[in-house]
């Protein structure tokens, strides 16, 4: 079976068959490469890592990495777009931490695969 915009017939059709249902839309698709452009930043990786360790507040962020807090409000901006962190107020501060144990689950595999 030949695909209208692909510019060649496939060379095994039945597994091309056979994974094509498998196929999630392109909708989602580009949902995941949005992420993965969204973890693709290093000072976001950063911040996530320490947000693995413990919640933290913006001022406490900024110390650790040493950066600004008006840039590590806006990394936390995007992450938390993403909803890959959420935010909780005490006081005067807000504290940041994942957003849930998946996030968590795919910084430790990624580490995982880049010390292998």
């Amino acid at each position: 079976m030949e695909n209208k915009q692909s510019d060649c017939e496939a060379i095994n059709i039945e597994i091309v068959e056979k994974v094509r249902p498998n196929m999630p839309e392109m909708n989602v698709l580009y949902e995941l490469s949005d992420f993965f452009k969204v973890m693709g930043d290093s000072t976001r990786i950063q911040l996530l890592w320490a947000l693995e360790e413990s919640a933290m507040c913006v001022g406490d962020l900024a110390v650790l990495l040493n950066m600004t807090k008006s840039a590590v409000s806006h990394q936390l901006k995007v992450l938390r777009t993403a909803k890959l962190v959420r935010s909780t107020k005490k006081g005067k501060n807000v504290y940041y931490a994942l957003n849930d144990f998946h996030v968590k689950t795919i910084l430790e595999k990624a580490l995982e695969h880049v010390c292998e």
